[in-house]
């Protein structure tokens, strides 16, 4: 199973970005995903997941920001990102069913 994960970049704070992760070797509609965030000096933290029939739920610290959604005809996970603050700044990874992606950094600036 491979995560590949993409979309990272460098924005100014009220910004977006998409980040995408296409998945292969797994039968990517049966399991539920997520995208988890590092930043600098802290532990990986849950930022968005979703179920295999699409049901989502966010971190409080993006509820309303942050979209998660998947398509399972592309094997791809997605998260949607908007009206960015510097606090969302870190390494952000794909999850799904124990395997993780490599990371992509997004950084936001004030």
């Amino acid at each position: 199973v491979q995560l590949q994960a993409s979309g990272g970049g460098a924005v100014q704070a009220g910004g977006s970005l998409r980040l995408s992760c296409k998945v292969t070797g797994a039968n990517f509609r049966l399991f539920p995903a997520a995208w988890y965030r590092q930043s600098p000096g802290s532990q990986r933290e849950l930022v968005a997941q979703i179920s295999a029939d699409s049901a989502a739920t966010y971190a409080d610290s993006v509820e309303g920001r942050f979209t998660i959604s998947r398509d399972n005809v592309r094997r791809t996970l997605f998260l949607g990102m908007t009206d960015l603050k510097p606090e969302d700044t870190g390494v952000y990874y794909c999850w799904l069913n124990n395997f993780w992606g490599q990371g992509t950094q997004v950084t936001v600036s004030s």
